[in-house]
């Protein structure tokens, strides 16, 4: 069984404080070529910036995105998976919720930050790995 610390890879979480401003947390986003990023505020997770929020909240309610701060816009209730839970109990979390992103904690702390891109990555490193065996354990018998 594959654990949610596993897809990881030892990355450092990354994430925008709240107070940040729409528009220099998208300009983060471009940079880093991710779809949704973690918010902060007094080292505790406070929510999570999408492209969904930005266009729903933002672009579509005609809000200036260099004097709306990001904690204005981004979604507070956020689903999160520990980082002991399986891929699977991610994956199922990922649809309960309806999301393709989720924190993952650990001890009660953001350990990182988890896309169904990462999932479907691993899973196909680990699809890869188990046929390569099984090639292998056929050409040996």
């Amino acid at each position: 069984m594959s654990l949610v610390r596993d897809t990881l890879q030892n990355r450092n979480p990354v994430f925008v404080d709240e107070g940040d401003s729409v528009a220099a947390v998208v300009r983060r986003m471009a940079e880093l070529s991710v779809g949704a990023i973690m918010v902060m505020g007094g080292g505790e997770l406070r929510g999570v910036f999408s492209e969904r929020d930005l266009m729903r909240r933002v672009v579509l309610d005609g809000r200036d995105p260099e004097r709306t701060a990001v904690k204005q816009v981004m979604t507070t209730s956020v689903a999160t998976v520990e980082d002991s839970a399986t891929v699977e109990q991610a994956m199922e979390a990922m649809q309960t919720h309806g999301c393709r992103h989720l924190p993952v904690m650990h001890s009660g702390a953001v350990a990182g930050f988890l896309s169904m891109r990462d999932v479907m990555h691993y899973l196909l490193a680990q699809m890869t790995d188990d046929l390569h065996h099984i090639h292998g354990y056929i050409q040996r018998a």
